[in-house]
């Protein structure tokens, strides 16, 4: 149960919250994945998943979202947040991502992604379109199948001050993603390597109001953004304490200190 930290071989731990923090955040273990999550925003602080490249299965999907009976049910964005609006139940942890071992094991993993504290809140075109962050996960899986790799992938909301009201939590704007391997070529043995994206779902969310759409209407689609980030910015963006991922990081420092990395195409992204 839970996320691994030495599940690479080589130290990734979890991203922290800071000791401010801390009173606010619960830490729930799943299978093969855990989240860490904020009470009072009720939304998840970080995710972390061990992926398991070598290992993945498919098993049917299910859409049976659920809460967690081990905390109380008003620090979880429950099924009243999601209900007649334009807003879909974003898996933080991917579903496939878990979904490795057994059939047993990958079917319970597979079950347990359906969760609400693995939610967030995010606009139907942003979750869904394979040019934004579903196709941004496509990528970093399909990554780990094709070279049997192992992967610890960690993800959640930017819990932002500023993000608008709706039924009773704050919406955020924007996700973050780090994907972490081993590379197996440092000279005192395997050495870790991470990237970081950034995405804003901003242009695609009425920050006024969430308005419930008219039957058969297609939620309006806006520009959106995509960015590889220097993960020390995550970091900084977050409040999170992950030093050793920003220590691994693969973005040039050059590139880094210009600014943001603007990702249109799978061959953009910097390894």
């Amino acid at each position: 149960m839970g996320f691994d930290a030495q599940f690479l071989g080589v130290v990734a731990a979890m991203p922290r919250v800071g000791e401010a923090d801390a009173a606010t955040s619960v830490e729930l273990d799943y299978l093969h994945f855990t989240v860490l999550l904020d009470c009072a925003r009720r939304l998840a602080r970080v995710t972390g998943v061990n992926v398991d490249g070598a290992r993945l299965v498919e098993v049917e999907r299910g859409d049976r979202w659920q809460l967690d009976d081990r905390i109380p049910a008003d620090w979880q964005a429950g099924p009243e947040v999601y209900a007649a609006n334009d807003l879909d139940r974003g898996h933080l942890v991917r579903r496939r991502d878990p979904v490795w071992g057994s059939p047993e094991v990958a079917a319970r993993a597979n079950a347990d992604t359906f969760r609400y504290p693995n939610a967030a809140p995010q606009a139907s075109g942003f979750n869904q379109s394979k040019e934004l962050w579903l196709g941004l996960e496509d990528h970093v899986l399909e990554h780990a199948r094709a070279h049997e790799l192992k992967l610890s992938v960690f993800t959640a909301p930017v819990l932002a001050a500023g993000d608008p009201s709706y039924r009773g939590i704050r919406v955020p704007l924007r996700f973050w993603k780090v994907a972490a391997w081993s590379t197996g070529t440092g000279r005192t043995g395997d050495e870790l390597a991470a990237v970081g994206f950034v995405v804003d779902q901003a242009p695609l969310v009425d920050t006024a109001e969430v308005r419930e759409p008219e039957p058969g209407e297609a939620p309006p689609l806006g520009p959106f953004r995509t960015f590889q980030v220097p993960i020390a910015d995550i970091a900084a963006l977050t409040g999170l304490v992950m030093r050793d991922l920003v220590a691994a990081d693969r973005m040039p420092p050059a590139i880094a200190g210009v600014g943001w990395r603007r990702i249109e195409q799978p061959g953009d992204i910097m390894l």
